[in-house]
């Protein structure tokens, strides 16, 4: 894959990956750790990951702004 691709990419699996996490723990506390947890929490995760991954390429360039602005190299 082309190194142009990494911000995509990084976005998608950090979004796959913090969604699948939050909805998971979410599911548990939610329905309990029923035997019908694993599709809930697949069901869920898809729905978290469907507007995660939008949502992580919209803010991440605003989030390093924001970060460059609030840290600066050491001077001198």
């Amino acid at each position: 894959m082309h190194p142009r691709y990494a911000p995509a990419l990084f976005g998608l699996l950090l979004s796959g990956l913090m969604s699948l996490i939050v909805s998971g723990v979410a599911t548990a506390r939610a329905a309990g750790l029923s035997e019908a947890f694993p599709q809930l929490w697949l069901a869920s995760w898809l729905m978290s990951w469907s507007v995660a991954f939008p949502v992580v390429l919209v803010v991440a360039p605003l989030v390093r702004r924001l970060v460059a602005r609030l840290t600066r190299a050491p001077e001198g």
